[in-house]
């Protein structure tokens, strides 16, 4: 995990939508070819990635609304990477 992440701002990539299924019960990552089934802290998260919030404030903004979850900005920083990995979102 890097802390070179913490200004870089995470934009939904294009092509991607986010959405609550209530199908699924859980938030899903549309995209042409299929769904991404989200758990509930990918939601969460992947809720506060707008492309005008850098990683620093988004985990500033999941600490402030989990507060005592031990780790949580580790767990954000790794699922941000893997997001990305997998091309869900952009970093800008």
């Amino acid at each position: 995990m890097t802390a070179n992440l913490l200004p870089s701002v995470p934009a939904i990539r294009r092509g991607f939508r986010l959405q609550f299924e209530p199908a699924q019960d859980c938030h899903v990552l549309l995209y042409p070819e299929g769904m991404i089934k989200l758990n509930d802290s990918a939601g969460e998260i992947l809720q506060q990635v707008d492309g005008t919030r850098s990683v620093g404030e988004i985990i500033a903004n999941l600490q402030q609304r989990f507060p005592g979850v031990p780790g949580i900005d580790e767990d954000i920083l790794a699922f941000i990477e893997v997001a990305h990995a997998q091309f869900w979102i952009e970093l800008r």
